[in-house]
């Protein structure tokens, strides 16, 4: 620290130059925290599923519906606990640009599935008891605004009801909430399945997917063959995983979002080390002169490579922290934009640790060979050189 300084005069020695390497790792850092957080979003769900429930949906794709009638076989099989069924109901409300996940269940079933849920008494019984009802989860009242007793219509970009239109309206009589928002369940609206399915113009006694709780986590794979080796050679095969699967390969429609990630974050990387690498071998070449004199006035070797590091890690620090700030302040905005479909969207201290520590790695590496070049200079060659 005693060298302080001296590190940050030299730093903005030729401050058009450090301007924009700052300004390059500040750019870095800020892509660096914006994907780290919606990573973390779209994983969220993943690392927080129940390993106690399983699902299952038709073995070709999630998109075609399997028939009701599989329910009661699935509560037959031993191990099965409590069963529910959903289905993609693929709504917006008022703006397309507004989707959210909306589901058609029967309600005592799927709060058994879903014990985590928080919806008080008198709310749930109006719910059982109102065909045309749904309840919102609390997000989603964060984000539009309603309340009790709201009448709101919502745009199917699948379903049609029978009278020709894709708008279907509901009474919002509960709002419910959940202990551990982390897997994004308060972003859910749900209502009736008899009243979507009498109402829908096509696909009648059909669901998009069940989900059930077993007895023994630890038989998550027994139970899912025998669920499957049920509906085998069947019109509607089927195929089980854990939650945390379904969840993952749900995601991974959107793309392989931590691949993408990573691809993306490597490539910055390696230009910011190859710009800030440049800079501080130039700023060495510069200071040859500045770098005999220090060597002449008695620095030793190690405290002129230690001056050098500190000042590309100077560099990193500098422009990062700055980057990390910017992230978490969009983030925190988009945030609350994007709560009712992408809950869970934050910058982690995870994150920020992740990122400082990569700040100072990069640092290293991008001035280990000037600092090299700096601590083998002798005093006559550099000179001889200025």
């Amino acid at each position: 620290m005693k060298y302080f300084y001296l590190v940050w005069k030299s730093l903005w020695r030729k401050k058009v130059r450090s301007i924009l390497t700052v300004l390059s790792v500040l750019v870095a850092f800020l892509l660096y925290g914006l994907l780290s957080a919606f990573n973390m979003a779209f994983r969220g769900g993943v690392d927080s599923a129940n390993a106690s429930r399983l699902v299952t949906i038709d073995k070709i794709s999630l998109i075609n519906s399997i028939p009701v009638s599989y329910e009661q076989r699935i509560r037959a099989i031993p191990g099965v606990e409590d069963v529910t069924a959903a289905t993609w109901f693929g709504g917006y409300y008022q703006d397309p640009k507004a989707q959210f996940p909306q589901y058609p269940v029967i309600p005592e079933d799927f709060l058994a599935v879903y014990p985590e849920i928080i919806l008080p008494d008198d709310q749930k019984e109006k719910w059982m008891n109102t065909r045309d009802s749904a309840v919102v989860g609390q997000s989603l009242v964060n984000n539009f605004g309603w309340k009790i007793g709201d009448r709101i219509p919502i745009h199917s970009t699948i379903w049609t009801n029978k009278s020709g239109s894709q708008v279907w309206d509901f009474e919002i009589v509960g709002i419910f909430d959940s202990e551990d928002d982390s897997t994004g369940i308060t972003s859910l609206m749900l209502f009736h399945y008899d009243y979507f399915d009498e109402g829908r113009a096509f696909g009648q006694g059909t669901v998009g997917w069940y989900t059930f709780t077993i007895d023994d986590a630890s038989r998550a794979a027994e139970i899912s063959n025998i669920v499957d080796m049920q509906f085998a050679n069947s019109p509607n095969e089927t195929k089980t995983s854990t939650e945390a699967a379904f969840t993952e390969s749900f995601m991974k429609q959107f793309g392989n979002i931590s691949l993408i990630v990573r691809l993306v974050l490597s490539a910055v990387f390696f230009t910011i080390l190859l710009v800030a690498g440049n800079t501080m071998a130039q700023s060495v070449r510069e200071r040859l002169s500045e770098l005999a004199v220090l060597k002449t006035l008695g620095f030793e070797n190690g405290s002129v490579m230690a001056i050098v590091l500190a000042e590309s890690i100077l560099v990193m620090m500098f422009g990062g922290l700055i980057g990390l700030g910017l992230a978490a302040f969009v983030v925190r905005g988009a945030a609350k934009q994007t709560a009712a479909f992408l809950p869970g969207l934050a910058l982690t201290s995870e994150a920020v640790l992740g990122g400082i520590l990569i700040m100072i790695l990069a640092g290293a590496i991008a001035g280990i060979f000037p600092a090299i070049r700096a601590m083998r200079l002798t005093i006559v060659e550099a000179l001889a050189r200025s």
